[in-house]
């Protein structure tokens, strides 16, 4: 029994295979999620609306399938959270929005019914910010996440939920999503790994804009071994994504082995244009300094990202009018300040300034490929800034200087966003805070084995450096923080100016 009550520390490949040898049922499994979300969730707030019973129904059938010797999903039988931006059939989906509070979608979006079908097991979803706007998890319907290492401060975002979940041993799989860096950032806030992957591998079928994939659907997971899995669970070939393709999903169950020695890496501080607090640079330092040696090269460089703020600007703020106009229109405080943030903004440009930010982001993209070249990877720090109070919205200020918008600190992962190319955050030891340091690793377009391959090699070799290691939380004190955060405290700001 005593064995049954810690099941929730494997990792997702570990609980896969022990439930495939009949060595564990899912019945089990679940069973000890529950008890851990029961136990941790109350410190941390980051899984929101749940189906218990139904995991449960789910649970029992997936343990008769594994006795009656039937085949059996890449997921089958691991519990799973999903992010609240994504649509669960009969459960609760609100995007962290007011005007969905009591929203329950019909059917899964492409992604969740992929999951599904090859053996997950729902159990709730993860929280998210009010419409994924901004990278601090927090919204009027649910409140804030907070940080696993320190229930006070930002956990990152969008997918700041299920980084929490994972960070926490909640939940074995969670999915999440990014745009500027919605599974990089709080991947590295939180000490677990988030693979952006190229476009159309994991297929988008809500995305309003689909010939323009800034954003992507994507896995998380506490190790690199563990995300491959996942996103082996979520490729497919759906023909409502444009960018969808003919895909082996066992070709991305396990990491594609990579001689580190091999390589020539490029590492940079900000990526030439990206504003990056002092303290972190001198981290970042200090992690090369510790890694450098196991790569054939490792240098300095970075490719030329132009006027990547501006364009960043125009190509996501053209989303937001599109799918924010009604609401709006109707009344602006039904919308939160960073939504406003960016419609407001889109407002105000012309079809001159699309067509520009189009045309450069086609010659960053080209100048970043050229790049690669010469380097099999790019390395840089996840993000700019050690993580800060989750009641404070975003950083607006670094090195002193401020920021132009709410998320101009993103710029180290939207940068990359621009370009498509495939990118994760691993964790890599400590910041100068005592807080998770990640790292964000760059490859060619269309390299995400060779991303995933490479990241895995890093972390076994990361395991064995104090420095560079995974860090963990202290459950202990996690646990004592229940019930003295107030997640709920003032976070609605209905009636504010949008512009930062």
């Amino acid at each position: 029994m005593a064995r049954n009550e810690t099941l929730f520390r494997l990792s997702a490949v570990e609980a896969r295979r022990l439930i495939g040898g009949k060595e564990i049922s899912p019945v089990e499994l679940l069973e000890a999620c529950l008890a851990r979300i029961e136990q941790v969730n109350p410190a941390v707030n980051a899984i929101t609306a749940t189906c218990f019973k139904r995991a449960r129904s789910e649970a029992k059938a997936a343990e008769k399938a594994v006795l009656k010797g039937e085949p059996l999903g890449l997921l089958h039988g691991l519990p799973t959270g999903i992010k609240d931006l994504q649509d669960t059939e009969g459960l609760r989906t609100t995007y962290g929005s007011p005007i969905f509070a009591r929203h329950v979608p019909a059917e899964d979006e492409a992604m969740v019914a992929t999951m599904r079908a090859r053996g997950a097991i729902l159990v709730g979803k993860t929280n998210v910010p009010e419409w994924g706007a901004g990278a601090n998890t927090r919204n009027p319907v649910y409140g804030a996440t907070g940080n696993p290492f320190d229930p006070r401060l930002n956990c990152g975002g969008s997918s700041g939920g299920s980084a929490v979940a994972l960070a926490t041993d909640m939940l074995p799989v969670c999915s999440g999503s990014d745009t500027g860096g919605s599974l990089r950032i709080p991947a590295a806030y939180c000490g677990v790994v988030g693979f952006r992957p190229s476009p159309g591998l994991v297929p988008a079928s809500r995305r309003a804009h689909g010939w323009t994939p800034i954003s992507v659907i994507g896995p998380m997971g506490r190790s690199v071994a563990d995300t491959c899995l996942v996103m082996a669970a979520q490729v497919s070939d759906d023909s409502r994504d444009p960018f969808a393709g003919p895909v082996d999903p066992e070709s991305f169950a396990r990491p594609m082995p990579v001689d580190l020695g091999g390589l020539r890496v490029a590492v940079s501080e900000d990526l030439g244009f990206c504003p990056v607090d002092k303290d972190i640079r001198a981290a970042f330092r200090r992690k090369v300094a510790a890694f450098k040696g196991l790569f054939r090269q490792c240098v300095t460089g970075t490719p030329d990202f132009g006027e990547a703020d501006r364009v960043f600007d125009v190509v996501r703020a053209v989303s937001y009018l599109a799918r924010f106009q009604k609401w709006y229109a109707e009344d602006p405080d039904k919308l939160g300040p960073n939504v406003r943030a960016n419609y407001e903004q889109a407002a105000a440009m012309s079809l001159a300034d699309f067509a520009w930010a189009h045309s450069e982001q086609t010659a960053i993209y080209r100048r970043v490929q050229a790049f690669f070249k010469d380097f099999d990877l790019l390395i840089a720090p996840t993000v700019p800034v050690t993580p800060f109070p989750w009641s404070q919205l975003y950083a607006t200020h670094i090195n002193g200087k401020p920021l132009a918008n709410y998320y101009h600190w993103l710029s180290l992962t939207y940068g990359i966003t621009l370009t498509g190319h495939p990118a994760i955050s691993i964790p890599a030891g400590l910041d100068h805070k005592a807080m998770p340091f990640g790292l964000q690793i760059v490859g060619p377009h269309a390299g995400d084995r060779l991303v995933l391959g490479a990241a895995h090699a890093m972390e076994c070799a990361f395991a064995g450096v104090s420095a560079l290691r995974r860090p963990v939380a202290d459950p202990d004190k996690l646990l004592a923080t229940r019930g003295k955060v107030d997640f709920t405290t003032p976070i609605t700001e209905r009636g504010q100016k949008g512009r930062a």
